[in-house]
């Protein structure tokens, strides 16, 4: 089996998919794991800011059908480089009109699919989680959700525990992850300078390297859990 696809996704602006793959680039380049990003975010594409330096990147249209022609192109020709996929706002809708050109694909690529879906505390993120897996059913891949930290604690994602989706999840093979809440004043250097998680640990006062470095040990053990 071919490394894999990691597909950050949450179909909607604003819950964590930029710094949830920045999260999942800074774990794999530590561990010296070979990688290309493409992102998916044309209109901000924070994530590439930050690490097209340091990993092999390319900014995609993932609203358009050369787009995902292009992601299967590109890891098809990468075969032993995970491909970290950092997917747009609306992406469902997407999913739902060319997902089946990367679905059909998986086999013939020997890649398995790593979907992270990352989650507020609101209905409409749940939702989206469930038309998504219901788009995706039958590929070779599984789907984690990420709870972003940002909106609170564990105990305060109530929906997604009380949700069947909370067993589909667990099913098919998923988790659920605890993304932990990053402090604000570390997210705005790392937005702001666009620089990637190790120079930041490089860059930054004192103590916000210690909050930035404890944040990345717990992501790495969520990660390490997953297998990514």
């Amino acid at each position: 089996m071919n490394q894999p696809i990691v597909f950050v996704s949450g179909s909607k602006g604003g819950v964590g998919k930029s710094i949830t793959s920045m999260a999942v680039l800074d774990y794999l380049t530590a561990e010296h794991r070979y990688l290309r990003l493409l992102e998916g975010d044309t209109t901000n594409p924070d994530v590439w800011k930050s690490y097209h330096r340091e990993v092999e990147s390319e900014v995609l249209d993932l609203d358009s059908v050369d787009g995902w022609i292009q992601m299967v192109n590109v890891a098809d020709a990468n075969p032993f480089k995970t491909i970290v996929v950092n997917t747009p706002a609306r992406n469902n809708d997407a999913v739902r009109a060319h997902g089946s050109l990367l679905l059909d694909s998986l086999k013939e690529l020997g890649r398995p699919l790593i979907t992270l879906w990352v989650i507020n505390r609101q209905r409409d993120s749940l939702e989206l989680l469930n038309e998504y897996l219901q788009m995706m059913s039958g590929g070779m891949g599984v789907v984690h959700v990420v709870r972003n930290g940002y909106f609170g604690d564990e105990r305060k994602f109530e929906l997604f525990e009380q949700s069947p989706l909370r067993d589909a999840i667990a099913q098919q093979g998923g988790q659920a992850l605890y993304l932990p809440d990053l402090a604000d004043r570390v997210t705005d250097e790392l937005y702001s300078r666009r620089i990637t998680l190790a120079e930041a640990v490089q860059q930054l006062k004192l103590g916000d390297r210690a909050e930035l470095q404890r944040w990345r040990a717990t992501v790495k053990e969520m990660l390490i859990a997953i297998g990514v």
